[in-house]
């Protein structure tokens, strides 16, 4: 009865509703209630607010900036384990105060730092806005990482974002606008980047292809990954801390593009990627499980593609992934 009155505007939600279904649908309270979430500068009472406000963010320090990343850190990896879904109050809270101090942040020493955490930070709720299914809001946390990566002077964290945007191109049926946008990464970026970056550019570059139909140009893409990709276990980028990627996850990366391109091959990469996969990565254990099912299903084995989502379906479950439902939705019909 209440949903009926939610829906007719005959009755307003109350804030623990609003809690509830936040954590449910993985939308933002203005989204919930309809509320135009345009971000507005606070408006200062006064040249005597105004300047307090300068003062404050000009003393931002080391230790609060460090403990802005901290939070990001911890997001992230709750994210990683459980899914965006429950925490779509959280980022909103934590983009705000960053937000906050940017703005009235006035020189570049105050700001570059302040910046910085900001485009980490954005990267991460649109990866989860993405994964939510809010497009929109996906794409206006991108353009809010690079602007903020532009401040901060960071040509790795811009590249990041761009070529994480070419996904939402690509997700909404135009994955050669987003081979065009991965491309102009790589060229923002040049030969400045850290190699496991430009590793994870190329691997998008190949995955963004094989949507497009490009299949030579993926094929060169994935070689130019396994070229640079560094060696050993160590998956986490220093200097983006954002980048997990390491020989392991780029075998699965490898065989999610080989599956996209109907290539026999893929099968043997992913079993390889998922005897080695980190299983604190749970949404990305049910894409894998996905890219299974899409490598079997090339081959008509049905029973065994079948198992696999099974799998990719109660992980996706279990993290709420809207994204990765849908993918396992679109493989079912095939069946």
């Amino acid at each position: 009865m209440y949903v009926s009155e939610w829906e007719n505007g005959r009755r307003s939600i109350s804030d623990r509703y609003a809690a509830i279904l936040r954590n449910l649908l993985g939308v933002t309270d203005a989204e919930l209630r309809g509320i135009s979430e345009k971000s507005t500068l606070p408006m200062a009472d006064g040249y005597d607010d105004l300047l307090s406000r300068i003062d404050s963010a000009s003393s931002v320090s080391t230790s609060m900036v460090e403990a802005f990343n901290a939070q990001t850190e911890l997001l992230r990896t709750m994210d990683r384990e459980r899914g965006a879904a429950g925490l779509i109050d959280q980022m909103t809270g934590h983009l705000a105060a960053l937000e906050d101090a940017l703005n009235f942040a006035v020189l570049p020493a105050a700001r570059r730092p302040v910046a910085l955490a900001l485009a980490g930070a954005s990267t991460l709720a649109a990866w989860q806005a993405i994964d939510s299914g809010a497009v929109e809001r996906a794409w206006r946390h991108y353009e809010l990482a690079k602007s903020a990566a532009r401040d901060a002077e960071a040509p790795m964290y811009l590249a990041h974002a761009m070529g994480e945007q070419a996904y939402v191109l690509c997700d909404a049926g135009r994955p050669t606008l987003g081979v065009d946008l991965v491309r102009d990464a790589q060229r923002t970026l040049g030969q400045s980047g850290s190699p496991r970056l430009r590793a994870w550019l190329h691997a998008a570059e190949a995955e963004l292809c094989a949507h497009a139909g490009m299949a030579d140009d993926s094929q060169r893409a994935l070689d130019a990954a396994v070229g640079v990709i560094p060696p050993g276990p160590e998956d986490r980028d220093p200097d983006m801390l954002s980048i997990f990627l390491n020989g392991g996850h780029l075998a699965r990366w490898r065989g999610n593009v080989l599956a996209l391109l109907g290539d026999g091959e893929a099968v043997t990469s992913l079993y390889d990627a998922l005897e080695v996969m980190d299983p604190t990565f749970v949404r990305a254990r049910a894409g894998l499980h996905a890219d299974l099912a899409q490598a079997h299903l090339a081959r008509t084995e049905y029973d065994d593609a079948n198992t696999h989502l099974r799998q990719a379906r109660l992980l996706a479950s279990r993290t709420g992934s809207v994204r990765q439902r849908r993918r396992v939705d679109l493989l079912s019909e095939r069946l």
